[in-house]
């Protein structure tokens, strides 16, 4: 038996790990080092852009006018905010774009439950149904613009030819120009886009509730609806939360539905937000007044997803 083992024996120390024997220090700021690579990405592709859409709403900048690209004028700076307080088109832009982001993501939410739910409960033909419904995501929001443009047509629209054929109407309706079938429309496109995001998340979330809660309801007695609002509905408070925050987060791809549909007319009867913007940015080379517009939404998207994270909090802190 060596020196070293015989140490070991008799519970002494060796050499090696006496109290004298350096240590080699953790590495710390190894795992921080890591997270450079996403951190610059992140800043190359969010936070300058951001910045620099930022600094351009306080400018003048005009595609047309090659001078004012970085003219910064501090008694001038906020012109463009003054202009959109007075801009009726901006303010009717803001109250589309709440509307359309309220009615949409109660809808998806309230639609995509019913279906994951639904997708729960089935005992056979699991996966075919899981594959169809997840085929609207594999649609470009372009393309999902131009099937409901044509559903929706006036004239060879498969909606007005369906209510033709049954004698509900006797003339065509032109659902993408009246009010509020324009709106109406670009939201059920906006829905059928949404929902399938919607019941993947909820089906995953009550997928992961223990049966045995419902077990023990039913042998008390409880029925369907007792079932689904006293153990369902809470549990999956913080998945409805989730669900929320994707779909506020995400309405901004209806820039391309919206676009192609009715590109926000006629008379601005349609206009979002984000379709205004765009019009004056590349239409009207006004990048400074859209630049201001796009801050707004901005502030909108920052308020809406706050709340929603403070309801999540809220939530789990209740089920602590």
């Amino acid at each position: 038996m060596t020196t070293e083992a015989a140490q070991l024996a008799d519970g002494k120390p060796s050499s090696a790990q006496g109290s004298g024997a350096p240590r080699r220090p953790r590495r710390q700021w190894f795992p921080y080092l890591m997270t450079v690579p996403a951190i610059i990405i992140v800043a190359v592709v969010v936070i300058f852009p951001l910045a620099y859409s930022l600094f351009v709403s306080f400018t003048g900048f005009n595609l047309m006018r090659p001078e004012t690209t970085s003219a910064f004028v501090p008694d001038k700076m906020f012109n463009n905010y003054v202009a959109l307080a007075g801009d009726e088109v901006f303010w009717r832009a803001l109250r589309n774009t709440v509307l359309f982001m309220t009615v949409t993501v109660n809808a998806s939410l309230i639609i995509g439950f019913a279906l994951a739910m639904m997708l729960a409960r089935m005992t056979f033909a699991i996966g075919p149904a899981r594959t169809l419904l997840m085929m609207p995501m594999m649609f470009a929001p372009v393309l999902i613009g131009f099937q409901f443009a044509w559903f929706f047509n006036a004239t060879v629209g498969l909606v007005n030819n369906v209510l033709q054929t049954l004698r509900i109407t006797s003339t065509p309706i032109p659902f993408l120009v009246v009010e509020p079938a324009g709106m109406v429309s670009l939201m059920v496109a906006t829905i059928w886009m949404s929902v399938p995001v919607v019941t993947i998340v909820l089906l995953a979330g009550r997928l992961s509730l223990s049966e045995e809660l419902y077990d023990a309801a039913s042998v008390d007695g409880a029925s369907v609806y007792q079932r689904l609002r006293q153990i369902t509905m809470p549990q999956m408070r913080p998945f409805f939360v989730i669900v929320m925050v994707l779909l506020s987060l995400d309405l901004a791809r209806a820039y391309d539905i919206v676009r192609i549909m009715t590109d926000g007319g006629p008379a601005h009867r349609t206009e979002l937000i984000w379709t205004y913007t765009g019009q004056l940015a590349i239409r009207n080379s006004r990048f400074g007044l859209a630049s201001a517009m796009s801050m707004a939404g901005v502030v909108l998207g920052v308020a809406f997803t706050f709340y929603l994270f403070r309801q999540m909090m809220r939530l789990r802190e209740d089920m602590r």
